[in-house]
């Protein structure tokens, strides 16, 4: 007869369940922590399994049989020949938003995601937060509360809301799918995956999570996501697009970013955000420029999981390994990496303000040489984060087009978020934060400019909300987040009503997974074509909300006023003569200086 073997979460569980765990002061998204009933015996069905073991739906149906599966109980499915070519095959490790979660290693027609029900899933190690691969069906958002159990015995509540694969977001998807399979032929339809990650209580071992109980919310994958302790954001940007590029085939890019602060080992991160395809990388290496294209020494080959290069899903990330490299702060790096096959489309960051470059046919990462270097770019594709080792973290700031930098000069790295990393390098006052730009030009905060899926000339990005949990909350050792947008909101038709809602939604978010949030005033912009008396209106009611709320009711931190740093005394509604680009809604560099030298730096 076969002895049973109890799992070690069980078995810590009943071990620690006479524990008293105070509880933690609970946010809008912050796991509340509270005390495990002792408990004489865990019934069977209640123990914690692997997720596959819980699979009780099929998703996925070959093309050519779709009636082998049904994931929405009207016959729907996703396409496995669209899930091949979106990267996403059976077993395929995907990283999104800084989480490795798995596709599960099922063939089409077999059972391949579990309908929330409250199931019992083993689930180890320690992080900030548990990531989720989900989708909805029925209609709407479907969402729910389940639990997470730690090995000491506390356990934390948690609410999962997954979109609706066939009508949810696409700005927030992580795939889409062109197609939805159907008994009675397929439809030109998109279908939609989602990644949802929510907090946990960093530090402690996760040893199994109850799922919610809502039927309509389906899992395909779940992993703790694992902090990023030992790593500071250094240098980012935001994927504000998906556009049009080259093509390019057998080319390799080098890209130059400036570092804000420095450490003895490096990592790169690549986004293939929006994408319908996945990207190979046949290489990459790092270096510290010396001029233009040419490296001060020769380039170190960076690497992916061990290999020289990495094929990135649609939709996904990919960090590469730690490398031992003396990164320097306020220096440019150059950042290469091959390109073997073509490209016709990518991922971008618009308002680089830098210089970038392109080689002639061939694998160049590694060149100490800038000779094949013969094509210019101003945008960085694909290339979304530069980390260093130690430091204290970093300090994201989340902006439109002011705070990317628009009117400052190409290649010298005067935006007002590089004057503030060289503040905090400058001091002991404070901890040397790294200082993340994640700026967008002509971001809104409630609306949408890029739809967040296919090929788009639109390089205004999703709003800030929806790009909140990839551009703040995932980011590299993220202790303080500083909002300054709402200027194109209110510019476009948004009311102070609808900005200041989007405000504290930020707020709610960020602060729920122990960031610290402060908010920028909008500054005056008279004199623009759109700043009329009343979108004026409306930013003066959003500030005077900021200025009399936010620091009590919002759950804001602290508050820059950049309103009162830029605008003419004697002309409120404008922004001062010496700080005006001439645009009258853009800072000059004077002024993007000004905001920065206005910063308490205890704030952050």
């Amino acid at each position: 007869m076969r002895r049973r073997v109890w799992g070690t979460a069980v078995v810590l569980a009943l071990l620690s369940a006479a524990v008293t765990v105070p509880a933690t002061a609970a946010t809008a998204e912050s796991p509340t922590v509270s005390e495990v009933p002792a408990l004489p015996s865990v019934p069977a069905k209640e123990r914690p399994l692997p997720l596959e073991r819980h699979f009780d739906n099929t998703a996925v149906s070959d093309d050519a049989r779709p009636g082998e599966a049904d994931f929405d109980g009207s016959g729907g499915s996703l396409s496995a020949q669209d899930l091949t070519a979106a990267g996403w095959t059976p077993g395929r490790s995907l990283t999104v938003q800084g989480a490795r979660l798995t596709w599960p290693r099922r063939a089409a027609g077999e059972p391949d995601n579990v309908r929330a029900d409250g199931q019992s899933v083993r689930v180890a190690g320690r992080g900030d937060a548990l990531a989720f691969l989900v989708a909805g069906t029925g209609g709407g958002d479907q969402s729910g509360t389940g639990v997470v159990r730690y090995a000491n015995g506390s356990r934390s509540s948690y609410r999962l809301t997954a979109s609706d694969w066939r009508g949810g977001p696409l700005a927030t998807k992580a795939v889409a799918l062109p197609h939805i399979n159907t008994p009675g032929g397929q439809l030109a339809e998109k279908a939609r995956l989602y990644v949802v990650t929510v907090p946990i209580v960093q530090g402690r071992e996760v040893a199994s999570v109850e799922l919610p109980r809502n039927t309509d919310l389906h899992v395909f994958s779940l992993s703790v996501r694992a902090d990023s302790r030992g790593w500071t954001g250094s240098w980012a940007a935001s994927a504000s697009g998906y556009t049009a590029v080259g093509p390019w085939t057998d080319r390799t890019l080098r890209l130059v970013v400036h570092t804000s602060t420095g450490g003895p080992r490096v990592r790169i991160r690549l986004d293939n955000t929006f994408a319908a395809a996945p990207v190979r990388i046949g290489s990459a290496t790092v270096a510290v420029q010396a001029s233009g294209a040419s490296p001060r020494s020769a380039p170190v080959p960076l690497s992916f999981r061990g290999a020289a290069g990495t094929e990135i899903p649609a939709g996904a990330q990919a960090f590469s390994d730690r490398l031992a490299f003396d990164v320097p702060a306020d220096a440019n790096l150059l950042v290469s990496f091959h390109l073997p096959g073509t490209v016709t489309a990518a991922p971008v960051h618009s308002l680089a303000l830098q210089t970038s470059y392109v080689s002639t046919p061939g694998d160049h990462a590694g060149d100490g040489s800038p000779d094949a270097y013969t094509s210019t770019i101003t945008t960085w594709p694909l290339l979304t984060g530069v980390d260093v080792g130690g430091g204290p973290g970093s300090v994201v700031l989340l902006g439109d087009s002011i705070t990317d930098g628009e009117k400052s000069t190409r290649d010298a790295n005067r935006r007002w978020p590089d004057v503030l990393a060289g503040r905090l390098r400058n001091q002991s006052v404070v901890p040397r934060y790294g200082v993340l730009n994640h700026g967008i030009s002509a971001n809104r905060v409630v609306s949408d400019r890029y739809t967040g899926d296919g090929v788009s000339t639109d390089t205004g990005g999703v709003s800030a909300l929806h790009r909140l949990n990839r551009d703040v909350l995932a980011q590299t050792s993220a202790r303080t987040v500083v909002v300054f947008q709402g200027v194109n909101d209110v510019r476009w038709g948004a009311t102070a009503e609808q900005v200041v809602a989007g405000l504290r939604e930020i707020a709610d978010r960020a602060r729920g997974r122990g960031l610290r949030v402060l908010v920028a005033t909008i500054a005056p912009c008279e004199g623009e074509a759109r700043c009329t008396a009343a979108v004026d209106a409306e930013r003066v009611a959003v500030n005077q909300w900021i200025r009399s709320e936010a620091g009590s009711k919002s759950g804001f931190d602290g508050v820059l006023d950049f309103d009162a740093v830029l605008r003419d005394p004697a002309h409120p509604a404008r922004i001062l003569p010496a700080y005006d680009s001439g645009d009258h809604l853009h800072p000059g560099e004077p002024g993007l200086a000004a905001l920065a030298e206005s910063v308490d730096l205890r704030l952050l």
